[in-house]
């Protein structure tokens, strides 16, 4: 048969059979090969590396059977074993009310009204932006007991929010008792991750925002202006008193002591005369008119120690007395003392 139109020969059909088969006996060996690179390389993808931040929990067909360190590490491949590694050192974080900017250039944080707007005790409505800080504390605890540990996380801190918020009322809330809020929020969340056995450890709670809604925002802060201009007024009023009052008490303690001094010398002078008149009198009882001549004399003593005074005999009473009127050795001036410089 020619070759015609595509179509071989019988010999060459034969050709081409015999040497396929040639062909298909030498790729044998690569068969053969093919298992054992798959059971190798099935084997080699139990090898799994943990960071020093790290843990691996193993679960043998579905249950946790250990957990593992950092480093390099085996485990069964599966079906047999998996491993589910996680974070337990660096800090988590959830937010309540609002949400951060999710690139650089984007400024300031997206507000969540649904979570961020709750009811105070004094039936008011407030909005409030919570920051969680957390990190996992055990880590087999944080893969069987929730299914989505940071879902569970911000609805645990949701619900502790509104908790604390509706037991305050909402002046509290917004300016005097924000740390009293942070941390009831804290110890509520607490404690139901306790009971959750969620494995996660609170580490910080923060509020971010802490304001009236947007409607009435302006008259809450003139009612926080005016009291915290009543705040001003009352400390500048007690500031005055805590000046005026010790100085008047000072004053009057003064005033006090110098009467209880002058009282004092008074009761002293007047029991002084009381007695020297008594030894007077005693005196008198005992010498009636040697005590008249002495009292006269010292009456006269200091009535006139003080006075300028010439003294003259007697037998020279009518006639006229010249003299030369020196006063501490020098003569007064031309008009001084009285008519010709005499003094009786």
């Amino acid at each position: 048969m020619n070759n015609f139109g595509g179509r071989r020969s019988d010999a060459e059909f034969e050709a081409l059979l015999k040497d396929t088969a040639r062909r298909f006996r030498g790729g044998s060996h690569f068969l053969w090969a093919l298992p054992v690179v798959l059971l190798i390389a099935w084997l080699v993808s139990g090898v799994y590396m943990v960071q020093p931040s790290e843990e691996g929990v193993i679960r043998t067909f579905g249950k946790h059977t250990h957990t593992t360190g950092p480093g390099i590490n085996y485990r069964l491949p599966w079906p047999f074993q998996q491993v589910d590694i996680v974070d337990v050192r660096n800090i988590r974080r959830a937010e309540i009310g609002f949400r951060s900017a999710a690139t650089a250039q984007a400024q300031g944080n997206q507000r969540v009204l649904e979570e961020a707007l709750m009811l105070t005790r004094d039936e008011n409505i407030v909005e409030v932006g919570l920051l969680v800080q957390y990190r996992v504390q055990d880590s087999a605890a944080f893969v069987f007991n929730t299914q989505n540990p940071d879902g569970v996380l911000a609805s645990t801190a949701e619900v502790a929010l509104r908790s604390a918020v509706g037991q305050m009322p909402i002046d509290d809330v917004i300016t005097e008792q924000r740390a009293l809020v942070q941390e009831n929020t804290r110890v509520f969340m607490e404690q139901l991750l306790d009971n959750y056995r969620s494995g996660i450890m609170v580490t910080d709670v923060r509020l971010q925002v802490a304001d009236a809604p947007d409607q009435v925002r302006d008259a809450f802060h003139e009612v926080v202006r005016a009291r915290e201009d009543r705040e001003r007024v009352v400390n500048e009023a007690q500031a005055y008193r805590e000046d005026v009052l010790p100085r008047a008490r000072g004053e009057a303690k003064q005033i006090t002591e110098a009467a209880t001094a002058f009282r004092e010398e008074r009761v002293r002078i007047a029991r002084g005369d009381s007695t020297r008149f008594s030894s007077i009198l005693r005196e008198y009882q005992s010498a009636p008119d040697v005590t008249r001549e002495r009292l006269h004399l010292e009456a006269l003593e200091k009535v006139l120690g003080t006075v300028d005074k010439v003294l003259v005999e007697g037998g020279q009473q009518n006639g006229v007395l010249p003299f030369l009127p020196l006063r501490n050795g020098t003569a007064p001036a031309a008009g001084e003392g009285g008519s010709n410089g005499q003094g009786r």
